[in-house]
């Protein structure tokens, strides 16, 4: 979250509420030690800030849903 001063939130206002707005992070305004946040009404889907990135998976992505991990732990306590 960041965190700005009443004279930078004066200077550049339209830019902060315009960052608040496509991110949905809040902004907060330390004026003299006290806290003040500006947060947006409606909640943005945190997915939709995700970056595509197709490359991780080399292979066919189907193929990670049967693979078997019975043999790599063993969950036996005693």
């Amino acid at each position: 979250m960041k965190t700005v001063s009443p004279t930078e939130l004066r200077s550049n206002i339209y830019k902060l509420l315009d960052e608040v707005l496509s991110s949905g992070v809040p902004l907060e305004i330390n004026k003299g030690g006290e806290i003040l946040r500006i947060v947006p009404v409606a909640t943005t889907s945190k997915l939709s800030n995700l970056v595509s990135r197709p490359h991780v998976i080399t292979g066919n992505p189907d193929d990670l849903v049967d693979i078997c991990w019975d043999g790599e732990m063993n969950l036996d306590l005693y």
